[in-house]
């Protein structure tokens, strides 16, 4: 296996429309359980979510681009209620049968879903405090500076884009550790291609573009943190 350099042409199972349905759905609902275990979002909402909330004075508003199943900005509203920080939070994807499992969770009821996309939101002159996503960027290919230029345009403080760091520990302790999660769901596979597609800490800094808005951090182990200042 080489993980030397970043494998785009590997394309994941669900993304594929006519994937099976049930894995789909296992998959998006398992998410949640593999996410608090790995993803580093307790650790972003430390360092970055509660401080942003905590200062405003007021109700933020807060976005989730690609949100699929919902479990990290229903995890991130929870952790703020407990703190009592107020805020609203909407999570957007296109994909439908994301938005499904997303509107069955036990969510707070300042938690939103709704079918739309970054650019849909800018050209209707939406603006949040925060603005966030997870697992989207090693989505992307020339989609990728369109998608971060978006996010800026839509946040007036911090934007937080989260994803996995391509690595050959990341490769082996994911290969052995995914294996009680993974039985009828799409973890298993599309968790390794998902390492292959991902950027190292050098590469995504590189993608990010030249313009001086972003840095990326490594919030924990194998995660990568892209944070940037946005100009909304």
């Amino acid at each position: 296996m080489n993980l030397s350099r970043r494998d785009d042409a590997l394309r994941e199972l669900m993304d594929d429309p006519a994937c099976d349905p049930r894995l789909l759905r296992a998959t998006l609902r398992r998410f949640g359980t593999v996410n608090r275990l790995v993803s580093g979002w307790g650790a972003v909402y430390r360092r970055h979510v509660r401080p942003v909330l905590a200062g405003l004075g007021r109700p933020a508003r807060v976005l989730d681009l690609g949100s699929g199943g919902g479990d990290v900005l229903v995890r991130l509203a929870t952790l703020a209620r407990r703190d009592g920080l107020e805020a609203s939070w909407l999570g957007i994807d296109p994909d439908p049968r994301a938005l499904a499992v997303a509107s069955e969770r036990d969510a707070p009821a300042n938690v939103a879903f709704r079918s739309a996309d970054a650019a849909t939101l800018r050209a209707e002159g939406e603006v949040f405090d925060l603005v966030l996503s997870s697992h989207v960027l090693h989505h992307l290919d020339a989609g990728l500076p369109g998608f971060l230029d978006d996010s800026l345009a839509l946040a007036q403080g911090p934007v937080l884009h989260s994803d996995i760091e391509r690595g050959r520990l990341a490769y082996a302790l994911y290969t052995v550790g995914i294996t009680p999660f993974a039985p009828g769901t799409f973890l298993r596979c599309d968790g390794l291609r998902s390492i292959r597609r991902s950027f190292t800490a050098p590469e995504l800094a590189a993608a990010a573009g030249p313009t001086g808005r972003w840095h990326v951090e490594r919030p924990v182990p194998f995660r990568l943190l892209a944070v940037g200042d946005g100009r909304a």
